[in-house]
């Protein structure tokens, strides 16, 4: 398969192409290309867990200091912009 997603298939390519996982090979005898192996992690572990401990009190931090009135207009812009971009 390439590296590029298609929009449309049909149902022929998805069944083929499931076929070809299945047997571990392509119909026309090639071999699967096999996919990159994942990267390791090389983030400092001690810093991925602070972020992870500040974003999950971020929101509700932010949103404690918020008047009901700014929360409210924050809202009303977030719901035009959503039916804006359909």
């Amino acid at each position: 398969m390439s590296k590029h997603k298609k929009t449309r298939r049909d149902v022929a390519e998805i069944a083929r192409e499931t076929l070809e996982q299945v047997i571990g090979e392509r119909l026309n005898g090639q071999a699967l290309d096999k996919p990159d192996p994942p990267k390791p992690d090389t983030r400092n572990p001690a810093a991925v867990a602070l972020s992870k401990l500040g974003a999950s009190k971020g929101g509700k931090a932010r949103a404690a200091k918020l008047s009901a009135k700014k929360r409210s207009e924050i809202a009303k812009k977030a719901a035009k912009k959503r039916w804006k971009t359909r």
